[in-house]
């Protein structure tokens, strides 16, 4: 009886013992599996962290690109703007420098929470972008006015009697000068262009002809009435091609050289009128 005792009692501990391996074994095996699960996260994690990092940074590239890119364009609008004063010395307020948005470079200093740390770049980027689309926006209106601007001045620069209306020597400077005829002073109104019979003469602007015919002293005269408080009168020519009342371009063929009138030779007497006074051609002639 006693033996049989003894063994029930070492079938139980047995069965205790297994039972304890049991669930120590079971413990581990859902120990290992979570480890398992918690390092499979972590390196999904790390992988997405490094991707994340890696767009960053080319992101923040791209940032600086642009960056470099805008400031060339700012470079150019002021070298622009430099030129639109030269061209009209009185530029209206809307051709003045537009302000210039500043750029911090991106950077992130100090000691920084890891988990922060993305969240800090990505406002980083998101500052540099509004930036970027503000700076952008001012560019584009400001090369908009600059564009407005070159069109309005080249209409106004087509209406200037600014180049020669023929080539030769100048043989008599506008101002006071000694008569070839009289030998007394006189007030030149105009400068007298010695040039080949029959050379052509153009128009320096667009304008309309507003006479076209003869006079004692300037021979075959033609004027033209241009914009902008400007007019011109060709004297001595030989023949003219144009009619009163005609519209003529810049380049336009007026007449050719002659010596009619009151006239020593073959040339051209070339007098500028700005608003009805007499002025040194001089100062427009390129």
């Amino acid at each position: 009886m006693k033996r049989i005792t003894a063994s029930s009692r070492l079938v139980g501990v047995l069965a205790a013992g297994i039972l304890i391996v049991l669930a120590l074994f079971s413990a581990m095996t859902l120990d290992y599996i979570f480890i398992k699960r918690d390092r499979a996260e972590v390196l999904s994690l790390r992988e997405l962290t490094e991707a994340q990092e890696t767009r960053i940074a080319t992101l923040s590239e791209r940032i600086g690109q642009y960056e470099q890119t805008l400031a060339v364009l700012h470079d150019f609008d002021a070298k622009l703007r430099v030129l639109a004063r030269e061209v009209n010395k009185k530029a209206p307020a809307a051709l003045k420098p537009p302000s210039r948005v500043s750029f911090s470079r991106l950077g992130i200093g100090g000691s920084t929470p890891e988990g922060d740390l993305g969240k800090l770049e990505t406002e980083n980027l998101n500052r540099q972008m509004d930036r970027l689309i503000e700076e952008a926006a001012i560019r584009e209106q400001s090369f908009r006015d600059l564009i407005e601007f070159f069109k309005k001045q080249r209409s106004v620069l087509a209406c200037v009697p600014s180049i020669w209306p023929v080539r030769g020597w100048v043989s008599s400077e506008f101002g006071i000068r000694q008569s070839p005829f009289t030998g007394r002073r006189e007030f030149h109104k105009g400068i007298d262009i010695a040039a080949d019979p029959g050379r052509e003469i153009v128009a320096p602007a667009d304008g309309i002809v507003v006479l076209n015919g003869r006079d004692p002293n300037m021979g075959l005269v033609v004027q033209l009435n241009h914009s902008q408080g400007f007019s011109t009168i060709y004297g001595h020519l030989l023949r003219s091609v144009v009619r009163k009342g005609q519209i003529l371009r810049r380049g336009d063929v007026i007449g050719f050289i002659g010596n009619s009138g009151r006239s020593t030779g073959p040339h051209l007497h070339y007098t500028m009128l700005l608003n009805g006074v007499p002025v040194n051609p001089r100062k427009y002639l390129n």
